[in-house]
């Protein structure tokens, strides 16, 4: 009799639990990341009342006998399932299509969490506004190149930051030049203008000519500019004084030969023996590598050109790998920096840390830190939140569950109550 009653105290307790824990799942339904619990009960220790034999030659074995204790909490479990993604339009608002964790730092401490509803702080630091914390990855050095090799920094983005000019010493072009062009005055010709920046970012418009001579094969190359700061403009091969492109029978090109760049030397206007405004002459190489001639149609074009004037960060962009790419008020981008992001063993094995954040442990595995979209990390949408992956449907389920038990449990604590009173009333 008393058995019962313990067991059914422990059956109240433990469904009691089990209600916590689903209205705790159906209280985080609009929490952006959060991942629900499940709970699994197991039965407690049994009282032996007697064991089991074996089957003789004149008789079967019996069974043992057995009389339960109760029940109790097996596991609370936390089921890592992707949540359904909800677009906020915000840049810096991002979501995991996969099994990766964001990993965010305070001070010494580290965080994993899928809640990707970030800002940037004042400092340009991309952070979670309601805690601070620090979104981890990997910045970009003065040349935009990124070490994921390299100990996590904090993501840095900052706005309105900015960048010197770059003189332009690379310029690519790609085309083609129609091999029907003719060769008698005047002469076919095809042109391109591209603007060519000095060491102090002033632009300067550059025509590129390319005009057909008497071989069917080869062209003459010329540069012109209408801007009164160039004084004179030499087009140079391996410092050969050639200016001439050639083709062979398939249409591919043979001279320059390849990786032999062509040169344009800019000669500015000088006064008082100084560059103008302070900049000085250079030289451009010109890559003709993309340039054929075929039967067609003759046009060529800029396809990569190494300077840009000064300017200053005015947006940014996140990819689906992570890579953070800022575009500048002189039209170029560059990258800022790469977001990282963790993948568990055993992600059930994390503990929750409040603020959607988690915690490893010893039973999580060690963290597969390492660029989105690769082994299995799963990749960043932008301008999305991942929402909480609790089910309605199965939690209010649970709770009709979870109150029958208690019912249960509490009407074989009134039933063995009302034994124990007949059991006491057998003296009167």
């Amino acid at each position: 009799m008393m058995k019962a009653l313990f067991a059914a105290i422990s059956g109240l307790q433990n469904h009691i639990t089990y209600m916590d824990v689903v209205g705790n799942n159906i209280a985080n339904v609009n929490t952006q990341g959060f991942k629900a619990s499940r709970v699994t009960f197991q039965d407690m220790l049994t009282q032996t009342i007697s064991g089991a034999s074996a089957p003789t030659e004149t008789r079967g074995g019996t069974n043992p006998q057995q009389v339960g204790l109760g029940v109790k909490i097996g596991g609370v479990d936390v089921l890592h399932t992707q949540g359904s993604l909800q677009a906020t339009g915000r840049s810096t608002d991002f979501a995991i299509q996969g099994s990766g964790f964001f990993i965010m730092k305070d001070a010494n401490r580290t965080f994993y969490t899928r809640d990707g509803a970030f800002d940037l702080a004042v400092s340009g630091e991309l952070v979670n506004p309601t805690n601070a914390y620090k979104v981890q990855g990997w910045r970009a050095d003065t040349n935009g190149v990124v070490d994921i090799d390299a100990p996590l920094t904090s993501i840095m983005i900052p706005m309105g930051q900015s960048i010197k000019a770059q003189e332009s010493t690379q310029v690519t072009l790609k085309g083609n030049l129609d091999s029907g062009a003719s060769s008698v005055a005047p002469a076919d010709s095809f042109s391109t203008t591209v603007d060519i920046y000095d060491s102090l970012g002033a632009s300067h418009p550059v025509t590129i000519k390319y005009t057909k001579t008497a071989n069917p094969r080869e062209w003459s190359v010329s540069a012109t500019s209408t801007d009164t700061m160039i004084n004179a403009l030499t087009v140079d091969t391996d410092g050969a004084g050639s200016t001439l492109i050639e083709f062979d029978a398939q249409g591919r090109r043979t001279v320059p030969a390849a990786g032999v760049k062509m040169e344009i030397d800019v000669d500015l206007m000088t006064a008082s023996g100084a560059g103008v405004t302070g900049t000085v002459d250079f030289t451009v190489e010109v890559d003709h590598d993309a340039i054929t001639q075929f039967a067609g149609p003759g046009n060529v074009v800029q396809n990569f050109n190494n300077g840009y004037s000064a300017g200053s960060l005015v947006s940014f962009s996140v990819g689906p790998l992570g890579d953070v790419t800022g575009t500048f008020s002189n039209g170029t981008s560059r990258p800022l920096g790469q977001i990282a992001m963790a993948l568990f063993t055993n992600p059930a094995g994390l503990a929750r840390a409040g603020s959607n954040n988690f915690e490893s442990t010893s039973n999580a595995g060690v963290p597969a830190i390492g660029r989105p979209s690769t082994g299995g990390r799963g990749s960043i949408g932008a301008g999305v939140l991942e929402g909480s992956n609790s089910d309605l449907a199965r939690e209010f389920t649970n709770v009709v569950i979870a109150q029958r038990g208690f019912q249960a449990s509490s009407r074989i604590i009134s039933t063995a109550d009302q034994m124990l009173e007949g059991l006491v009333n057998l003296i009167r």
